[in-house]
This record gives structure tokens, C-alpha cells and sequence, in this order.
């Protein structure tokens, strides 16, 4: 085949190129398996942490301006209110932070609905606001509204 003409590529196909295996030729090729391999990882990550993700937090309704009646009367929801001066009482009557859980037991036990109010001033502290909340629901609240004074 001495007289044979050199190959020539047809027209619309692609010329891969051959490696050799010279140590000096610097590495042209994408390695695509540790990038298929961390993909992969993170979105298994990603489905096992999304569940978590979705029940953090406390789901807050707003009321609109135009609702004034409500499906609960106040007298059978208990009301919990929180003055600047940080006197706590339950249905009207005072209370200290100590005795609250117990107040509050004894009143969601004479509730119907099992919804409580607390009704607190602007002034007061997010966490005392926070631990209220957290006392009623662990108390058996079903439903909590938060109003200021």
C-alpha cells in the first residue's frame, strides 16, 4: 500500500483524539465520576435534610381587619395576659411564672376548645412571649391567638 492515498475523514463526523501514554502530554480529559459521585451525594443529602427543614418554626395565621366575629366565644377560650410590668394572669386571675403551668391545666381542663389567647404589650420580651406559647401547647392547647394590649 505504498502508493495509498492518507485517509481522510468523511464529512460530518468528529475525530476523537487517541492518548498516548508520553508523561509529558498534559491531561486534556474531564474525569466525570467524582462529579457524578458529590451530585449524587449532596441530593440524598438534600431529600433526607428537607423533611427537617419543613417543620421548624411556628405557623402564624394574621387576621384580617374585617373579621370580628369569631368561631369562639372569649368566655370559652382562655385568655393569659402579660403586662409591662410582667404580672401574668389566667382568666383574670393572677398568677406568678411558677404556678402558671398549673393555672393554665386547670383552665384548658374547663375549656371546651381548648383555645387560648395571650394578650401581651409590645414592650414585652419575644421569650416570654415564646414560653407562654410553649407552656399552653405542652398544657393541651389545641389553637393559640397572640393580641396586644
Amino acid at each position: 500500500m505504498a502508493g495509498a492515498a492518507p485517509l481522510r475523514p468523511m464529512a460530518g463526523t468528529i475525530i476523537m483524539s487517541v492518548s498516548t501514554n508520553n508523561p509529558e502530554d498534559p491531561i486534556t480529559e474531564i474525569n466525570l465520576t467524582p462529579l457524578v459521585d458529590v451530585s449524587l451525594v449532596l441530593v440524598i443529602i438534600f431529600m433526607a435534610v428537607a423533611p427537617f427543614a419543613m417543620q421548624a418554626g411556628i405557623k402564624v395565621l394574621q387576621s384580617k381587619a374585617s373579621a370580628r366575629i369569631g368561631k369562639v366565644s372569649l368566655s370559652d377560650s382562655v385568655q393569659v395576659k402579660l403586662t409591662k410590668a410582667g404580672v401574668l394572669s389566667v382568666n383574670g386571675a393572677q398568677t406568678d411564672a411558677e404556678h402558671f403551668s398549673g393555672a393554665i391545666l386547670n383552665a384548658l381542663s374547663a375549656s371546651k376548645d381548648k383555645f387560648v389567647i395571650i394578650k401581651a404589650d409590645e414592650t414585652n420580651k419575644v421569650g416570654e412571649v415564646v414560653g407562654l406559647l410553649d407552656e399552653a401547647k405542652q398544657a393541651g392547647a389545641v389553637k393559640m391567638a397572640l393580641m396586644r394590649n
